[in-house]
């Protein structure tokens, strides 16, 4: 299988802080391909990295079999999707389409086929300025902006931050059409639970990639044991939480407590013990698989130590 994407050591300080730190990983062609982690984790460093947008202090990379300093040759093959919406607020939809398609030296009508399912839920609003867009139309026009030249990589630096929960389900399923017709994504979210939707994932921290795989390998390696609790009294389960002999950590996941324990044959029988005694009502404690977010906590408390 072809690599569309070999990154290698790569390297990137902004003063003291260390943003990229020997970042490498491979992305093959046709693939969706995630980098999971939290804001500041470098992911959108290395996205610019990989787009000629920002230099790397060391390390290089192919992108479609160019090296890095082969910038003219990398931007017309890649498709770029800021984080931030970068599209032109004062031209309208159809303009910024227009503009977009002649800076590649192609037209809108030429390249129509690859945009055109994401493309008819804004031709109502066309002559709309762009500025003027709700947050979900906002990224499918600069969607079809980055797809207009019919780039070979497609790199989307956090393409679902602060668009509601139906635009972000609409938005994935757009991109799991588009990795069908042999398109290479990259894309990089804050969110544990977009995980699932790519091929492969890496999970990235102060720089640092913590692991790569799909994510059901990722979950399948998770080495401790985890209990999910919560009763009525939040607070103070979590203080109470920490008196159990065998936690190795306690976080919160929406309205439980994940606690990881460090024998494999851990009961919920001494929680759900300690609860009583504590005066805790209405408690649930389970014992569930362990998630990304499971797996992402664990490798960064490792990576810390």
């Amino acid at each position: 299988m072809k690599e569309r994407v070999i990154a290698t050591n790569i390297t990137k300080s902004f003063h003291s802080t260390k943003a990229l730190d020997d970042v490498s990983f491979t992305v093959n062609e046709g693939e969706l391909f995630g980098f999971i982690g939290p804001d500041g984790a470098g992911k959108s460093t290395l996205f610019r990295i990989l787009t000629t947008v920002m230099n790397a202090d060391s390390g290089d990379a192919l992108v479609d079999g160019f090296h890095l300093k082969d910038e003219i040759a990398i931007r017309s093959r890649v498709g770029y999707m800021p984080g931030k919406f970068s599209l032109y607020p004062d031209l309208s939809v159809q303009e910024n389409l227009e503009f977009f398609a002649k800076v590649f030296g192609t037209t809108v009508q030429e390249n129509y086929s690859i945009i055109k399912e994401i493309y008819v839920q804004l031709e109502p609003f066309k002559d709309r300025r762009s500025g003027k867009l709700s947050g979900g139309m906002k990224q499918k026009l600069a969607l079809c902006c980055a797809l207009i030249h019919k780039p070979r990589v497609l790199f989307l630096d956090e393409p679902t931050t602060g668009v509601d929960p139906v635009s972000r389900v609409e938005f994935w399923e757009m991109l799991s059409r588009l990795k069908q017709s042999g398109l290479t994504i990259l894309v990089s979210t804050p969110y544990m639970d977009e995980a699932s939707r790519c091929d492969r994932v890496a999970l990235i921290q102060k720089g640092k990639i913590l692991d790569i795989d799909p994510p059901g390998v990722i979950t399948k390696k998770f080495p401790l044991h985890v209990i999910a609790v919560k009763s009525e009294n939040m607070p103070k389960l979590r203080k109470d939480i920490l008196k159990v002999e065998d936690a190795e950590s306690v976080y919160g996941f929406g309205e439980f407590l994940h606690i990881t324990m460090k024998k494999e044959n851990s009961s919920t029988e001494k929680i759900e013990t300690l609860l009583k005694q504590q005066g805790h009502q209405h408690t649930e404690v389970k014992i569930i698989e362990a998630g990304i977010e499971d797996c992402f906590m664990h490798l960064m408390e490792h990576n810390k130590n």
